[in-house]
């Protein structure tokens, strides 16, 4: 139990110290959010090739970087056709790159595509200065970090069956079911305090419950990335966390989700 509360102090004092930055550019948008998904992107490209290359880290992640870095970029300027082709070129030129250095194509293209998809879909979300795109991308945050937080003290409070084993042997079932509670929770305070467009408090639990899965799924399949490669996380960059790619891996997935939610408001928007 002490070594579960000494893990809990860590993670909350990594937390107080980076959460404010991220939220700081979110608020902030344009150039400041920019900085942040680049720095994030080219930490999140390093820890992929420490896991899946770890000895030509330069070189695999070099390679993601520059896909990931491209596509970021264009969905900035608003150009997001413009961005998915540059993912779609950015993993076959990290691909070629590092099979012409002696590394596995496959591994660099598919970190090019599970780094890069979800990095324009909040860079997108965020919508350079809109405040509307603002709550949205403050929403994807409070939906995944309300889901991870709840799914860590749930299941190390109150234990019980493993989730899937296989994968991940700590995640138990009572963490899942407190991990989705809480994302619904937070995605109908999110729209209840704050303009979110057209999505009405009941959609927006639903959207926060959907999201809260997804989390849960992004979390689970990188456990077994984690499991394929032999490592137990994806690197050492955050104190009590492991790596970027150990806290973000949920929320890249949900972003995807609450994209999709955007994108039908959107359109019931224009419709009406």
């Amino acid at each position: 139990m002490a070594v579960k509360g000494r893990d809990i102090a860590l993670r909350a004092a990594s937390a107080v110290v980076l959460a404010p930055a991220a939220v700081a550019a979110t608020w902030g948008g344009g150039v400041w959010f920019l900085a942040l998904m680049i720095v994030a992107s080219v930490v999140l490209a390093f820890e992929w090739a420490a896991m899946s290359a770890p000895h030509a880290r330069r070189v695999m992640g070099g390679a993601v970087s520059f896909g990931v870095v491209a596509a970021v970029i264009s969905a900035h300027f608003g150009a997001m056709s413009v961005a998915f082709i540059m993912l779609v070129f950015g993993a076959v030129a990290a691909g070629v790159y590092a099979r012409s250095r002696g590394q596995e194509a496959l591994d660099a293209a598919y970190g090019v595509l599970y780094l890069g998809w979800p990095s324009v879909l909040l860079i997108w979300l965020r919508d350079v200065d809109s405040l509307i795109g603002l709550h949205w991308t403050v929403l994807v945050f409070a939906v995944a970090w309300s889901a991870d937080i709840v799914a860590y003290l749930a299941g190390s409070t109150f234990g019980g069956p493993k989730l899937w084993p296989r994968f991940s042997p700590n995640k138990t079932w009572s963490g899942f079911i407190g991990g989705v509670a809480a994302g619904a929770v937070a995605g109908a305070v999110m729209t209840a305090w704050v303009n979110m467009g057209a999505l009405s408090v009941v959609w927006g639990a639903v959207l926060g419950f959907a999201g809260a899965l997804a989390t849960m799924a992004g979390d689970l399949w990188e456990s077994a990335l984690k499991r394929r490669f032999g490592v137990k996380d994806a690197g050492n960059t955050i104190p009590g966390h492991g790596g970027l790619l150990d806290r973000v891996d949920g929320l890249m997935f949900a972003v995807v989700v609450v994209a999709a939610g955007r994108l039908i408001v959107l359109m019931l928007e224009r419709g009406a």
